[in-house]
């Protein structure tokens, strides 16, 4: 969904001028007069009110208390046509009293098209990081009364104490582990027990980038550089600026970039593709994979150099089967959420339930268990999850310890294989939505396409 801008100006002229330079990045809408945007008052907020103080009809100045009231979030870039400085001055001072983002002057011949477009991209950048430090903080305040009943385990105990030592500092950490147990949890909690915190942590999947665009993708490009680079394009780097950039994933990005990100974290400068500058970069570098280390270094999936220089701190998420004490503390606040998420009245599991939740292994760890509870909830018609309300009674059952199943082992074994190919063909063969959809990590699914001998 694109960012909303409504330009509130009496000016058609200036409307106009503002739409065309805007529409091509926002959504923008127009209101022609203080009566116009106090209609607008009861449809959803607009990111950015571009806003002229002399308006006909009413005072920009007087209008933006109620702007800031009713749309608390949206930033206000505060306009006026006045050519006297000392009034222009005056009515900047009161405009950033009242809550407005930035003042500029709109004086005919003298109009900065470009500043404009550049403080409204700030803006828009201002808000969602409001947005996203609010969201952070939120989870943080609930993880900090959570953390303690839901890791119960005395692995994940010992993660938490390592996190809360090493967080405030600026080491460069890499957290391990297999699929869906966790990594970007505790990297949201580094990230929110840590001095950038008033900054933004951005994410990127290294294994979900085309290896041509990973390398403008995390440290930018300027236009031409390559086909399709019609703009120029500030790398994740720059955008983690005094704030926390994760790699996720990073032994699936291609050796060489690997190369030149080992001497970006070395210089602490990035240059764009196809720049000739280079730029300074401030941000903390946290990275994770679900590879075992040593192995992607020996099959050359991983610079041995790079991993020396992110593995400063090494954190080690064990898989959810080797930490079966926080099964249920985890299933029970997954419950909680997902109940009054969907407004129904289940509040608990029944022994069956239990049984069935601890002693099954989770191939796809905590982001299967947390997709086993939510359709549980879905579909559950008593006020307690039972067994038979789980799926893994049924495909996954083969995971259980021992092997030792009521039905034939060969039947279930065949109805696994038959999911599995149901959801590749319902998916159009995207392995890592089939993944998702059936609960496992990715490895999981590749291991279980190679012994079921399913090529789609």
């Amino acid at each position: 969904m694109k960012v909303k801008v409504l330009i509130v100006d009496d000016d058609q002229g200036i409307r106009t001028l503002l739409t065309e330079i805007l529409r091509d990045e926002y959504e923008v809408a127009e209101a022609g007069s203080g009566a116009a945007l106090r209609r607008a008052f009861g449809e959803p907020p607009p990111d950015v009110i571009i806003l002229d103080v002399n308006l006909k009809d009413d005072n920009g100045l007087k209008l933006l208390p109620d702007i800031k009231k009713r749309w608390p979030k949206t930033e206000v870039i505060v306009l006026t046509g006045t050519a006297k400085d000392s009034e222009a001055v005056s009515w900047a001072v009161d405009a950033i009293k009242l809550g407005a983002f930035n003042f500029l002057r709109k004086i005919p011949g003298d109009f900065d098209a470009e500043k404009l477009a550049a403080d409204v991209k700030c803006a828009v950048e201002l808000k969602q990081q409001k947005e996203e430090n609010t969201t952070l903080h939120h989870a943080l305040e609930t993880m900090s009364v959570a953390l303690s009943p839901v890791f119960r385990s005395s692995a994940m105990q010992h993660v938490v104490r390592t996190v809360e030592r090493v967080a405030p500092s600026d080491v460069t950490i890499l957290l391990t582990g297999e699929s869906g147990t966790g990594k970007e949890v505790i990297a949201d909690l580094i990230h929110a027990l840590s001095p950038r915190n008033k900054s933004k942590i951005i994410k990127i999947n290294c294994a979900a980038l085309p290896r041509e665009l990973i390398e403008s993708e995390l440290f930018g490009s300027v236009k031409g550089a390559y086909t399709g680079a019609h703009v120029d394009r500030v790398g994740l780097f720059r955008q983690a600026e005094n704030g926390t950039l994760l790699l996720d994933e990073i032994s699936e990005m291609p050796v060489d970039t690997q190369s030149k990100l080992l001497r970006v974290l070395q210089d602490r400068e990035v240059r764009p593709v196809g720049d000739k500058t280079s730029y300074k970069t401030n941000c903390r570098i946290l990275a994770s994979t679900n590879r075992n280390p040593e192995e992607a270094i020996k099959e050359g999936k991983l610079r041995d150099d790079l991993f020396y220089r992110i593995s400063t701190i090494s954190v080690h998420l064990p898989p959810l089967r080797d930490r079966r004490d926080d099964i249920m503390p985890l299933a029970s606040a997954f419950l909680k959420r997902f109940a009054a998420q969907a407004n129904r009245d289940v509040h608990g599991f029944k022994t069956d339930a239990i049984d069935r939740l601890t002693t099954f292994d989770w191939p796809g760890n905590v982001r299967q268990l947390q997709n086993e509870v939510q359709r549980a909830v879905l579909l559950c018609e008593d006020a307690e999850v039972s067994a038979a309300d789980l799926s893994i009674t049924n495909a996954y059952a083969d995971s259980l310890p021992g092997g030792e199943l009521d039905p034939d082992r060969t039947l279930l074994k065949g109805v696994e294989r038959n999911a599995i190919i149901q959801t590749l063909k319902q998916t159009a063969g995207n392995k890592a939505e089939a993944a998702k959809r059936l609960g496992i990590g990715r490895p999981t699914l590749y291991h279980k396409l190679k012994v079921y001998g399913i090529d789609l």
